[in-house]
């Protein structure tokens, strides 16, 4: 979900991938409910700041509130999403919680677009970004990736997953687009801000004459779906996570199917501005720690998504 999604390659194949997210989803989600609207922030019960082994790594500030706030587009099962009681929940917020007790902090997920992330982190409105954001130079940097201009300072990330981005369509029609060339001469949906977007604006310009393709972006992942859903686009693209939940899930997983392979593996990364080094650097401690002690894998497993797990946390990994 966002620009450059992840990863492939591993052992795993896409089917077992697929089987994986589906049992997670059947295990911990009977229904994902209205995913396009914000019912509220939620916290993730941590440790006692006093009990934390890295509380100390924390800045001051944010040791005293106790609180770390998350800015989160909450519409992107499984990463982020909320369930029928309208919590907060996915990778992203389990992460968060493990990490948070490391650090004696709560994180606070509160929900907006993504495209308007990184800017509510320079803002100061959130204190991170956690969002199956992907770690890019552009984003480091704060260039926009389709102009090549510079738009900002631009952020540092605390890379947690890889992954990479998938294509879907209807169950049973469009099954002879296999790569994104195929994609000339159709219509695809995707999120805004999101990689997806990025990869079709490029292939849109190698498309031959008279086999334009066509796209709508949307302001959530969620939206793009309802519309291929009901027959308005011929397939739609997001971070394979993502793009497996859905065929897994939707209409009981009769509503997409993943055709093609994985492409554009990259880091997702925890966004944080560039002047809080400290919280940076706090940030890829506790992750390492959740790593080394196990926490950080029985997240992965509980959600099938194995092969996007990383061995260390890196800073700004992603190219």
């Amino acid at each position: 979900m966002t620009a450059s999604s992840r990863r492939t390659t591993a052992a795993r194949s896409t089917t077992a991938a697929v089987g994986a997210i589906a049992v997670a989803g059947a295990l911990l989600l009977t229904g994902c409910g209205d995913q396009t609207k914000d019912n509220g922030s939620d916290s993730s019960d941590t440790a006692s700041t006093s009990s934390a082994p890295l509380a100390d790594k924390l800045p001051k500030e944010i040791r005293d509130k106790g609180v770390i706030k998350v800015g989160s587009d909450i519409a992107y099962a499984p990463v982020e999403f909320k369930d029928d009681s309208g919590k907060t929940v996915g990778i992203d917020p389990d992460i968060a919680a493990a990490l948070g007790k490391q650090l004696g902090v709560t994180f606070e997920f509160e929900n907006g677009t993504f495209d308007t992330l990184i800017t509510g982190l320079r803002s100061d409105r959130y204190d991170i970004a956690m969002s199956a954001m992907t770690d890019t130079k552009d984003r480091q940097e704060g260039v926009d990736s389709e102009t090549g201009k510079k738009v900002g300072e631009g952020v540092d990330f605390v890379d947690y997953f890889t992954a990479g981005v998938s294509i879907y369509t209807q169950k049973g029609k469009n099954t002879d687009i296999k790569t994104w060339a195929d994609l000339c001469g159709r219509k695809l949906v995707v999120q805004r801000g999101s990689v997806s977007e990025d990869l079709a604006k490029a292939e849109a310009k190698k498309c031959p004459s008279g086999k334009k393709l066509t796209l709508e972006a949307f302001d959530n992942d969620q939206q793009a779906q309802t519309r291929l859903r009901a027959g308005g686009a011929d397939a739609g693209s997001s971070d394979f996570p993502v793009a497996a939940y859905a065929v897994a899930n939707s209409g009981g997983g009769k509503d997409f199917q993943l055709v093609g392979e994985q492409v554009e593996a990259a880091p997702y990364g925890i966004a944080v501005a560039k002047d809080s080094t400290q919280l940076r650097d706090a940030l890829q401690a506790a992750l390492d720690a959740i790593i080394a002690n196990g926490e950080y894998d029985k997240v992965m497993k509980k959600w099938g998504v194995e092969d996007g797990a990383v061995t260390k946390a890196a800073v700004n990994g992603g190219k």
